[in-house]
């Protein structure tokens, strides 16, 4: 009877593990303000992750454009733009792509995890990941 339980709790926490994705809905947090800023969609695409805006919160904002980007999403709405471009899954950590800040306009190199199945850690950087800023999201439940 206890190796029965020992294998259900064993097969129960695989299913868990590989149920959890970052693929879905994403409510991004100001790191240094604190507050919701815009819902993220992150999909996959040819075995890559992506993330597009999905949503403004802040009103005032929903119809910005990205005036301080460059190439081809200079002056692009930030409704609907892709700001994470190109991950690559790596073990537990997706990275090997860029992050776009459309506040600045800079693209970041990016790393993003799971930090549990309703939290995501999103870290972009300049150089080597020492040198960078770390936001945490929280998955939108359907």
């Amino acid at each position: 009877m206890k190796k029965i339980l020992f294998y259900l709790l064993f097969i129960s926490s695989i299913i868990t593990t590989s149920a959890q994705t970052v693929i879905g809905k994403w409510k991004t947090i100001d790191d240094e303000t604190g507050k919701a800023k815009s819902i993220v969609e992150i999909y996959e695409k040819s075995g890559k992750i992506y993330g597009k805006v999905w949503d403004i919160l802040d009103l005032a904002h929903r119809n910005f454009n990205c005036i301080k980007c460059s190439d081809e999403d200079k002056n692009k709405p930030i409704l609907g733009m892709i700001v994470i471009k190109g991950l690559t899954k790596e073990g537990n950590e997706y990275n090997s792509g860029k992050i776009l800040d459309p506040k600045n306009g800079k693209l970041y190199k990016c790393y993003i995890t799971l930090e549990s199945k309703d939290k995501l850690k999103v870290r972009g950087y300049i150089g080597i990941s020492l040198f960078g800023r770390t936001q945490y999201w929280y998955r939108v439940k359907s």
